[in-house]
C-alpha cells in the first residue's frame, strides 16, 4: 500500500490533525455519530485501502472533534477472516499515526470466558494472547513506522488501564479487567477451545484487535482497549451462539461504553 498516497487523499478532505484515534467494533459503530466539523471518508474512496465486509461495520473514517479533542474514528474494522493478509490489518492504524494520532482507544465485542463475567459487562484489556499468531509486521520491516522487534510487555498502556478502572468505579459501570484472546474466526470457538483458553489465562475471546494493537505499539502509539462482553463463550451456557445476539448485547451496552469513552477523552 502507498501510505503517502492514502495520506494525501485524506488530508485533501480535512484540515483537522487528530491526536486520538478510535476503533469501533461490532455493534458499537454508532457510539460516535456526529462530530463538530466532521468529515466522512469511506474506506473504499481511499487509494489502496481495504474495505469492511461484516454486518455492523459501516466502513468509513469520521474526522472531527470529540469532547473538544481532534479525533479520527474508524466506524468498522478489518478482520483476518475476511481474507486480508496480516499486513493489511495494519493499514488503518498506520494511516492514523501518519495523520498525527498518538493515543488509540480500541473497542470490540467479545465472548466471555471468565465464569465470573456476564453478557453486558465491559472489560478493560490488560494483555492479550495472539493464539493464531497473526502478525501484521510479518515481512520486511518499515523503519519509518518502528523497529524490527517491538516490545509488547506494556502493549496496553498501564496508566490508561488504571484511568479506565477509575472511571468505571466513579460511574458505577460494569467494568472488569482481563486478558483478551484472539482466534481466527469466522466460526465461533468450540467448548473445548474455550476450556483451553481459560486454562491459558484468557478472560474473553474475539476475532480482532490484536493485529491493530501490534501495529499501534510498533509505531509508538499508546493503547487503551475495551471489550464489550456480548455473549458468554461456547460451552459456558447451554445454548448456541448467534451473531445477532452479539450485535444486540453490544447495542444494549453502548451507553456504558459511551460513558467510559467520554471520561477517557475528558482526561486526555
Amino acid at each position: 500500500m502507498n501510505y503517502q498516497e492514502a495520506l494525501s487523499y485524506i488530508k485533501n478532505h480535512t484540515d483537522i490533525s487528530p491526536r486520538a484515534g478510535l476503533i469501533l467494533g461490532s455493534g458499537l459503530g454508532d457510539l460516535v455519530t456526529e462530530l463538530p466539523g466532521q468529515t466522512v471518508i469511506p474506506y473504499g474512496d481511499i487509494p489502496g485501502f481495504p474495505v469492511s465486509t461484516v454486518a455492523g461495520h459501516k466502513g468509513q473514517f469520521l474526522i472531527g472533534t470529540y469532547r473538544d479533542k481532534p479525533v479520527m474514528v474508524m466506524q468498522g474494522r478489518f478482520h483476518y477472516y475476511e481474507g486480508y493478509e496480516p499486513h493489511r490489518l495494519a493499514c488503518a492504524v498506520r494511516v492514523m499515526r501518519l495523520m498525527g494520532v498518538t493515543t488509540l482507544f480500541i473497542t470490540n465485542a467479545a465472548g466471555g470466558i471468565n465464569l465470573d463475567y456476564q453478557a453486558g459487562d465491559l472489560m478493560a484489556i490488560t494483555d492479550h494472547i495472539n493464539f493464531p499468531s497473526i502478525n501484521p509486521l510479518r515481512g520486511e520491516n518499515d523503519e519509518h513506522f518502528g523497529p524490527r522487534f517491538p516490545d509488547m510487555t506494556m502493549a496496553y498502556d498501564r496508566a490508561y488501564a488504571k484511568l479506565l478502572l477509575d472511571i468505571g468505579a466513579k460511574e458505577n459501570l460494569p467494568l472488569r479487567q482481563g486478558v483478551y484472546a484472539m482466534m481466527t474466526g469466522p466460526s465461533y470457538e468450540t467448548p473445548a477451545e474455550i476450556r483451553m483458553l481459560r486454562v491459558m489465562g484468557a478472560d474473553a475471546v474475539g476475532m480482532s484487535t490484536v493485529p491493530e494493537v501490534i501495529a499501534a505499539v510498533h509505531c509508538g502509539m499508546r493503547v487503551a482497549a475495551v471489550s464489550c462482553i456480548s455473549n458468554m463463550a461456547a460451552g459456558v451456557l447451554d445454548q448456541p451462539l448467534r451473531h445477532e445476539e452479539v450485535m444486540e448485547t453490544a447495542l444494549a451496552s453502548r451507553g456504558y461504553m459511551k460513558t467510559l469513552l467520554d471520561g477517557f477523552m475528558d482526561a486526555l
